[in-house]
C-alpha cells in the first residue's frame, strides 16, 4: 500500500503551476534522468551489485518478479548477496516526470542485462528522492521483462 501511495503522491505533485516551480521541476527532472544515465553508466563500469548499492536509498525498495518487495536494510542484504561477476546489466531511460517540489520523481526505460548465455531485455521504473546533500537515491526500482523491441 505503502508503494502505491508513494506512486500518486508523485503522479498528483507533478502538475506544476507556478513559473518558478516549473523551473524547479525542469531542472529536477533533468538531474534525475542524468542521475539514471549514470547509475546505467556505473553499472556497466563496476557491476550492477556495485552500482545498486551506490544509488539506493536507505529505505529503498526493490520490486522483483515473483517475491514481496524488498526493503531498506534486507533490499541492500540483497543486493549485496547477489553475484553479478558475469552479468551486465545496462538501461535508457526513455520519460519521467518530477513532483512540484523538486524532490521527488521517476524515471522509466528500457533494459538489457547479458550474461554468458542469455540476453534479457525488458522495461523498468524507478522512482528517484533528492537526499539532503543534493544527490538522488532511488526508492524503489521495478522492472519488467520483455519489451517487444
Amino acid at each position: 500500500m505503502r508503494y502505491i501511495i508513494i506512486l500518486l503522491l508523485v503522479f498528483s505533485a507533478c502538475n506544476t503551476k507556478e513559473p518558478e516551480a516549473v523551473d524547479t521541476a525542469r531542472a529536477a527532472l533533468q538531474e534525475i534522468q542524468q542521475t539514471d544515465i549514470d547509475f546505467s553508466n556505473f553499472s556497466k563500469e563496476h557491476g550492477m551489485r556495485k552500482a545498486f548499492l551506490q544509488y539506493i536509498d536507505d529505505d529503498g525498495v526493490l520490486m522483483r518478479d515473483n517475491a514481496l518487495p524488498i526493503v531498506g536494510a534486507n533490499a541492500i542484504d540483497y543486493i549485496a548477496s547477489r553475484n553479478d561477476s558475469s552479468i551486465l546489466l545496462t538501461w535508457e531511460p526513455r520519460g519521467g516526470d518530477v513532483a512540484e517540489s523538486g524532490d521527488l520523481g521517476y524515471t522509466y526505460g528500457v533494459y538489457e542485462m547479458k550474461d554468458s548465455v542469455n540476453v534479457q531485455k525488458g522495461t523498468y521504473v524507478t522512482i528517484w528522492k533528492k537526499q539532503s546533500n543534493g544527490k538522488w537515491k532511488f526508492v524503489l526500482d521495478s522492472g519488467n521483462q520483455g519489451t517487444g523491441e
